[in-house]
């Protein structure tokens, strides 16, 4: 019997044993393997494909024609763009099969991380989070929280906000003209200026960080 707490559309298939999270949404031709676990208010697009053990987090939207292969984990806020690719296998050879749990490198996509249309992900990386992959990017390494990677292979082109607008910085600091949000660049890369309880900081981005 089909679980209530959860949408599944007729030409779906959940397969027993997977974990699907309350008002996720499965559209056409999906399938969800056993050992799976999908967490709340996710939407599946159609004909998307989750495989054995592959955990992903809550409000993830996955567009039409995305395969998420076993060893791949998606947190909270993740978007998929519709028929992006992920790699589990970097060395695949159809006589020699590399088709168990340990033959596989694991791809984490941290939370915010949204991947355009037709990019690919190749095995064995870590997006940061709130990355934006452009549309048709490749990715062949580890991407910093917060940057804007583009091309084939995929290259740092700039940084973006929390809520996906472009950020200009000026020296160290720079302020989203859209959403407010402030940042502080880095050796390390970029991160938000947060007091330590989790609010913003509300202070002059040009004059410093509070002691």
């Amino acid at each position: 019997m089909k679980d209530s707490s959860y949408f599944l559309h007729e030409s779906a298939c959940v397969d027993p044993g997977a974990v699907i999270g309350e008002m996720t949404k499965i559209w056409h031709f999906c399938h969800v393997m056993s050992g799976a676990v999908i967490g709340s208010a996710c939407s599946l697009g159609q004909n998307v494909f989750v495989a054995n053990n592959v955990v992903i987090g809550n409000n993830v939207k996955i567009q039409n024609n995305v395969s998420v292969y076993e060893g791949v984990i998606l947190e909270d806020d993740v978007f998929c763009g519709p028929s992006m690719v992920f790699t589990n296998v970097l060395t695949p050879r159809s006589a020699f099969p590399r088709n168990t749990s340990a033959d596989y490198k694991m791809t984490l996509v941290k939370r915010g991380t949204s991947i355009g249309a037709n990019a690919t992900v190749l095995c064995g990386v870590t997006i940061g989070e709130w990355a934006l992959i452009a549309a048709g990017a490749v990715v062949t390494k580890d991407v910093q929280p917060y940057a804007k990677m583009a091309g084939v292979p995929a290259r740092r082109i700039g940084w973006v906000c929390q809520c996906g607008e472009g950020l200009r910085f000026t020296g160290p600091y720079a302020g989203c003209g859209s959403c407010g949000r402030q940042y502080k660049q880095g050796e390390s890369g970029v991160r938000p200026m947060f007091a330590s309880s989790g609010v913003q900081r509300s202070d002059n981005i040009h004059s410093g960080e509070r002691r």
